[in-house]
């Protein structure tokens, strides 16, 4: 893993508008893998706790026999929007950002995930 386009991709996905912060990170061991903020977000806790909505949907996918695999988590606050991209070439990763809901786009944001996740 280059970690050159690590640092690449997440700055590429804090150019958003309305980014707070943005990481990579193996939901498995929580292990943020790599990270930055456009100010104080704290990243570090924000991204452990959401490998444990991941391991929780896909402990809930396996319960419920369901096939396929999970392309996004959204989940959508009073003040921010938090996206979750599992990577497609390698779904023990993914792709997590915090956005600020008043200055942000959901469909850009998630085309911009999709597309540094390809690109990493």
């Amino acid at each position: 893993m280059n970690m050159n386009k690590i640092e690449d991709g997440l700055k590429d996905i804090l150019s958003l508008n309305g980014a707070l912060g943005a990481s990579l990170v193996d939901w498995g061991s929580g292990m943020v893998l790599g990270m930055d903020t456009n100010g104080n977000f704290p990243i570090e806790l924000a991204s452990a706790g959401n490998s444990e909505v991941v391991k929780a949907k896909m402990t809930t996918m396996k319960s419920l026999e369901l096939e396929g695999n999970i392309k996004d988590i959204m989940i959508s606050l009073s003040d921010q929007l938090h996206i979750i991209h599992i990577l497609e070439d390698n779904p023990e990763l993914f792709l997590y950002v915090a956005l600020d809901s008043s200055k942000s786009n959901l469909a850009l944001a998630r085309h911009k995930l999709s597309t540094v996740a390809k690109e990493k």
